[in-house]
């Protein structure tokens, strides 16, 4: 699988914390990237240190492969709850059954070991973040419940609730991790006009305020109208939550 590691040129000489991000070809090069339109997450994050003084961050992009729909389907929860004719319909309209519980055991097992050898990196979960738009910000959103010893965040832009919803409400129901410990972002834009996207959401809003965190403070979600779900979209907006993992961690 093809990986990348960026390090802004003003990161110092201190260890860095991490932001993982998925669909790693969509972050930096426009040759690389869907409709080749990127994140702009080099420039952005370069930006934020220079011009409101925010640490520097390492960002990992993890490209995503032809598996990319198996691999971001929460894997435990739609097992648990989902109809068996689901789960046979999922496999044959996406090649395969949801195998993210093995792609996240790569990211914590054979990954993050490897940054954490091979680069300067601060490697406890209060610098290790995880970050991803529509599936991407789905096993985002799973990788730090599965693992939160590793993970203390996840931002999720444009989460493709309409896929996996009700079953992740379910699971979120009773996974969500500390919220002494822990924030989590999400965002939308145009998915709006699908009611049942925006249902889903604030049933994720409601969990989070039972389940103890504080609104713009460990958790924040964000409505931006009219926004698109795709790359551009992202792009405009991708210093919200940055700032909201940056500024936490002066």
């Amino acid at each position: 699988r093809h990986v990348e590691v960026w390090i802004p040129e003003n990161a110092g000489s201190n260890p860095l914390p991490v932001l993982y991000m998925q669909d790693g070809q969509n972050l930096f090069h426009p040759g690389d990237a869907f409709a080749g339109v990127t994140w702009g997450v080099a420039e952005m994050v370069s930006r934020l240190i220079s011009e409101e003084g925010l640490p520097p961050v390492m960002v990992v992009g993890i490209w995503n492969t032809h598996l990319r729909i198996p691999e971001y389907m929460p894997q435990k929860p739609l097992a648990e709850w989902a109809d068996p004719r689901v789960l046979e319909r999922f496999a044959k309209t996406y090649g395969g059954e949801p195998c993210s519980d093995a792609y996240l055991r790569f990211v914590v097992d054979e990954l993050k070991p490897f940054i954490d050898r091979e680069y300067h990196t601060r490697r406890g979960a209060d610098s290790t973040w995880l970050m991803g738009s529509s599936m991407g910000g789905l096993i985002s959103l799973y990788g730090v419940c599965e693992y939160p010893e590793v993970f203390s965040a996840a931002c999720c832009l444009s989460t493709s609730w309409t896929i996996a919803g009700r079953v992740m409400i379910r699971y979120l129901q009773r996974s969500l991790p500390d919220p002494g410990t822990h924030k989590l972002y999400f965002d939308y834009g145009s998915e709006a006009q699908i009611a049942r996207y925006e249902r889903i959401q604030m049933a994720a809003n409601r969990i989070l305020e039972r389940g103890g965190y504080r609104r713009d403070v460990t958790w924040m979600t964000r409505r931006f109208p009219g926004a698109a779900h795709d790359e551009a979209a992202w792009k405009e907006r991708l210093d919200v939550p940055l700032r909201f993992l940056l500024e936490s961690s002066r």
